[in-house]
């Protein structure tokens, strides 16, 4: 087989399209099925060096690299990257998008079989879904045991999912701010989003594709609303408080007087030239669909009795969103299975979107953790 440096299989901004339909938990096969991915670093002779990294629901592949429609630093550049703990010269890093996303791989915008977009008739997915389309991946990379896989909120989703349906394939785990099941108030706060976007006269059911111009007010306010769950009550007081925006007195008007107002339509504006409606309806209805016990019998220990896999879970203690309570139910269930697992709750102001930002512990942990291991 050719070196990394040789096969065309290898590198930035990469897709393949799955030789075979894709068996879906929803009953349906998905064919064809293509998946857009990036590459960093060399694959070594033993192919015992491979990191996989699980993006998070507005995540993509473009996890070191600069984003092709912002412009932005790729989104995990502080924990991946040259001199960083998952690094290049270390490790090959493999960060796939994922199944119904919008930034290459198979989802309501790609073209479906009879060359129009599949809109709302691209099948509803689950977590469990997108890993088997990335073990498919792994399979055309030539990827067999993979060293470690990383990812934090649904990308913690994703590791867990991993670990549970190839725990033959995965060596060590690292599960930062996430969950082993989507809570109600968690289900309430993407319903919200949904019907935000579905409510938007440009939605048009979802066939919006042809006009050019879609839904992205109702977008916008999905994006806003989810924004808040990212952030903690102090972060926001710290950062903005009651403070006004660009005025001295309040404008008794709907304009955004406030600080926090403006940011968060900031948020929601620059979030829909980046991301689909649709695939935010799918994304999220797949994080609601997640309960990894469920999918066990009930319990939870059971995803992990066959597991020799190594797990570190991470949480942050002003993260309400997955709170550190989700964590410590993952790693009793881990202990109950007899897998080994180590856990830490970091301090941080930034709520949730903590595992995204600079936590120089975070780093620390992760490199710990990943050398501790081999790599």
């Amino acid at each position: 087989m050719a070196s990394a440096a040789e096969d065309r299989r290898f590198g930035p901004q990469r897709r393949v399209t799955l030789a075979a339909p894709l068996a879906l938990d929803g009953g349906q096969q998905l064919a064809p099925v293509t998946i857009a991915y990036e590459t960093y670093g060399r694959l070594a002779p033993a192919r015992d060096n491979v990191v996989w990294i699980c993006h998070a629901l507005t995540g993509d592949q473009h996890v070191a690299s600069v984003h092709p429609r912002t412009g932005k630093p790729g989104w995990w550049s502080r924990l991946v990257g040259e001199g960083r703990p998952i690094d290049p010269a270390r490790h090959f890093i493999v960060c796939a998008n994922v199944l119904g996303s919008c930034m290459g791989s198979s989802g309501p915008g790609e073209a479906a079989p009879d060359g129009a977009p599949f809109a709302m008739r691209f099948p509803v997915i689950t977590i469990r879904d997108m890993v088997r389309a990335q073990a498919r991946l792994a399979d055309h990379l030539g990827i067999g045991t993979i060293a470690a896989v990383v990812g934090g909120s649904m990308g913690g989703m994703q590791v867990l999912e991993w670990a549970a349906t190839y725990p033959d394939r995965v060596r060590a785990a690292v599960v930062i701010a996430s969950a082993a099941r989507h809570s109600a108030q968690n289900i309430a706060f993407h319903e919200v989003g949904r019907q935000a976007i579905m409510a938007d006269p440009k939605w048009r059911g979802g066939d919006y594709y042809a006009s050019a111009d879609p839904p992205a007010a109702g977008l916008a306010v999905a994006r806003m609303a989810a924004h808040i769950t990212y952030l903690s009550e102090a972060g926001l007081t710290a950062k903005f408080g009651r403070r006004l925006q660009a005025r001295d007195t309040k404008g008794f008007g709907f304009d955004a007087d406030f600080q926090v107002e403006s940011y968060l339509r900031h948020q929601g504006i620059s979030f829909v030239d980046r991301f689909d409606a649709n695939s935010y309806l799918y994304i999220t209805r797949a994080m609601d669909y997640f309960d990894l016990a469920e999918e066990h019998g009930g319990w939870l220990a059971n995803a992990f009795r066959r597991s020799s896999t190594r797990f570190c879970l991470v949480s942050f203690d002003t993260d309400w969103l997955y709170p550190t309570s989700e964590s410590r139910a993952i790693v009793q269930a881990l202990n109950a299975a007899g897998a080994a697992a180590s856990f830490v709750e970091l301090r941080s102001p930034f709520g949730h979107d903590a595992f995204l930002l600079d936590v120089p512990e975070l780093n620390r942990l992760v490199d710990g953790f990943l050398r501790a291991g081999g790599l």
